[in-house]
Parts: structure tokens; C-alpha cells; sequence
């Protein structure tokens, strides 16, 4: 299956650099609405078989434009949410997303029993997500996308994907409406084919992103805070 991931659009939290990620959660910023305008035409050569968002708006209202074009309903699932930042919601400072980042990567580095203060452990975030992805691939269509957040797909892909690790998904930002491309199933396992546009391969220089889920990470990719 050949597995479309993309970042939501622009939001107002985006743009205050703030852990938003309780539902229903905010609209699309105008840049946001323009962003999802363009997805279709970013995506015309796909060949997208099922789309889903999460419960939040914003991937709701990205993955619109999409269903518009290609007649497909959106499948709403809580499963592709984003991580849940509990005691850190709707902070900006440095300390807690440096806090929420490690925590998610932790959890791609095999820490599943680390747990967000006052939210989800990784064991919780990678079940709801796998359960959605094997949904959509038991649903045998060809290709999937699934409009979904900056740090769930970060997290997920660094800890499914054969090809990339931690510290490739810590160092490459994710833009909003960006999109990672994987090939595989949840039986043999994924690989990440594109990055934001970019062939996975040496590592090159890449833009900033918008919102602390979707930047890089300088270090302590592999800490222990937030117990």
C-alpha cells in the first residue's frame, strides 16, 4: 500500500508556536485554507483510493479540498489525532515543547511506557494510529492518504518506517500540508519513499516549519523528560 501522510494547514496556534492538540481544536489561518486549495493539485498524480482526517477540524477542513476532487468521502478517525500534550496544552515556551518533543521521539526509540505529563503514553499513541492504518489497508485500495498532525506523523514514521530513525525525523521538519510517502503493509513492515517533497536519502537542507510539532529538534532526541 502506498500510504500518503500529510500535515493539516495553517493555524492560529501554528502561528503562536503552541501545543494545540485537544479536540475540536482551531480553524485553518487564510494561509491554512490557500495550503489546502492547493493539495490536489500538489497531489493530482496519486491515485487516491481512500482518504481519512482526524477528529480535528483542521484536518478536516485540509482533507476538503481533496474529497472535493476526488469524490471520496473523508473517513473521520479519533485513531489519527494529535499527540496529546496534557499538562503542556497550549503552551509555547521552550521547555515544554522541548518537553513533548522527546517524549514523542522517546516513543519512536522504543520508550512506549514513557508517558506525556497529564496525557497518553506511547503504547496508547501507537495503537490508535496502527489501528487506523490497518483499517485503511485491510481495506485493499492501492493508495491511502490520511491528513493528519505534524508530531503523530513524525513520531509514527520514525518508529514504522525501516528506513529512517530518530534522528532523521527529529532533524527534518514537516510544513504544514507537507507530506511523507511511505510503501509497505503493517505485516512486512514500511519505508518512507519521500520526505516533505524529498527523496529519503543524504541529508540536505530543509525549510522552516510552521508550529513546534512540525520543526527540528536540536538534541536530546533520546531523553527521559516528562515522567
Amino acid at each position: 500500500m502506498r500510504l500518503l501522510l500529510i500535515r493539516h494547514g495553517q493555524t492560529p496556534s501554528n502561528v503562536k508556536h503552541l501545543l494545540d492538540t485537544a479536540v475540536p481544536g482551531p480553524a485553518l489561518t487564510p494561509l491554512g485554507q490557500r495550503q489546502a486549495a492547493a493539495l490536489p493539485d500538489a497531489l493530482a498524480g496519486e491515485e487516491i483510493g481512500a482518504l481519512y482526517a482526524s477528529t480535528l477540524i483542521r484536518t478536516q477542513l485540509t482533507a476538503a479540498p481533496l474529497a472535493e476532487r476526488t469524490g471520496l468521502e473523508v473517513r473521520v478517525r479519533d485513531g489519527l489525532r494529535e499527540l496529546t500534550a496534557g499538562d503542556l496544552e497550549m503552551r509555547g515556551d521552550a521547555n515544554a515543547v522541548t518537553t513533548y518533543m522527546t517524549t514523542t521521539f522517546a516513543w519512536s526509540a522504543g520508550d512506549v511506557e514513557l508517558r506525556m505529563p497529564g496525557g497518553e503514553n506511547g503504547v496508547e499513541a501507537l495503537r490508535r494510529i496502527d489501528a487506523v492504518v490497518a483499517e485503511a489497508a485491510a481495506g485493499g485500495v492501492p493508495t491511502v492518504a490520511m491528513v493528519s498532525h505534524g508530531a503523530a506523523i513524525r513520531m509514527w514514521a520514525a518508529a514504522r518506517a525501516d528506513n529512517i530513525d530518530v534522528a532523521f525525523a527529529a532533524a527534518h521538519p514537516l510544513d504544514n500540508t507537507g507530506v511523507v510517502i511511505l510503501d509497505g503493509t503493517p505485516a512486512d513492515g514500511w519505508r518512507v519513499l519521500t520526505w516533505a517533497g524529498r527523496s529519503v536519502g543524504p541529508e540536505d537542507s530543509t525549510p522552516e516549519a510552521s508550529g513546534p510539532t512540525g520543526e527540528p529538534v536540536d538534541g536530546g532526541v533520546d531523553g527521559r523528560s516528562g515522567e
